[in-house]
């Protein structure tokens, strides 16, 4: 991975939270692991998914890793009581770990920042035991949609998913899940959208969705897009103060949505 888009800012770390509190039961209510489990989380960042789900299954082992050290600092500085997360800095292209070692693969959020998601799949598909589970959550941000829409604001937006396809990421890769998981050779290979719908009558959503890890996600890209011509400043900053908007003004609704897969590790490996 060349490098992650929203950055590593004390801000971006603030947003990462903030989405994982706001959209945990949607994402991870029906997430179930087996006492004894030994689960594998790539990408684990500030460990937002890692430490409410090994509250939440204290007798499953996590082993959680990242590239960045400056990230890993911060999960392990927010751990606190947890006593069945083990955190590491790896590279998922090169992985410290024995083939069939783990019993679950959890991914958040990750795909869409590596620049080849089918090897990092077919990597992720040797750790995982015979019978094994994998869960993948990622967003797409083709399928946001708010009212009252500025051109601005599309504009500012479209900075934010043109800028990642530069880094080589993809941020439109949640409808791409289910074909990069069955031609990886997963069985069982299921795919839900799961929509997030706010608008003044879910004050909480608005807050903590839009305000809090929306707008900022969009901010985070603005260096780039100013540097690459992408945009002006002044228009990109008219889009945000509209996307704002949208969490403020009377009248205004957003609507995003992730998608959730879920597969297996054949009983008999391919070769």
């Amino acid at each position: 991975m060349r490098q992650y888009v929203h950055g590593y800012s004390d801000r971006e770390a603030g947003r990462l939270a903030d989405q994982a509190d706001s959209v945990r039961e949607l994402i991870h209510g029906d997430t179930l692991f087996a006492p004894g489990d030994r689960v594998l989380e790539p990408g684990c960042g500030i460990g937002a998914q890692t430490f409410p789900l090994a509250r939440c299954f204290p007798q499953v082992r996590f082993t959680s890793f990242d590239l960045s050290a400056g990230s890993l600092e911060r999960a392990s500085a927010s751990m606190g009581e947890v006593a069945n997360v083990n955190l590491l800095r790896a590279d998922l292209m090169t992985p410290p770990f024995k083939e069939g070692e783990f019993d679950v693969v959890l991914v958040s959020y990750l795909l869409e920042h590596v620049p080849d998601p089918a090897r990092a799949l077919a990597i992720m598909q040797r750790l995982l035991k015979p019978g094994g589970k994998l869960y993948v959550v990622e967003g797409d941000h083709g399928s946001c949609y708010f009212h009252p829409e500025t051109d601005p604001a599309r504009r500012a937006w479209a900075c934010l998913i043109e800028v990642q396809r530069r880094l080589e990421g993809d941020s439109l890769i949640g409808r791409r899940l289910y074909p990069l998981l069955t031609e990886a050779g997963f069985a069982d290979v299921k795919v839900s959208p799961r929509m997030v719908y706010a608008d003044e009558s879910r004050p909480h959503l608005m807050v903590a969705f839009v305000e809090k890890t929306i707008v900022p996600m969009v901010q985070g890209a603005r260096e780039a897009a100013l540097e690459w011509g992408l945009i002006d400043a002044d228009t990109f900053d008219r889009g945000i103060d509209d996307l704002m908007t949208v969490s403020q003004a009377p009248g205004g609704a957003f609507c995003y949505t992730f998608f959730k897969a879920t597969a297996s590790q054949p009983e008999t490996r391919g070769r």
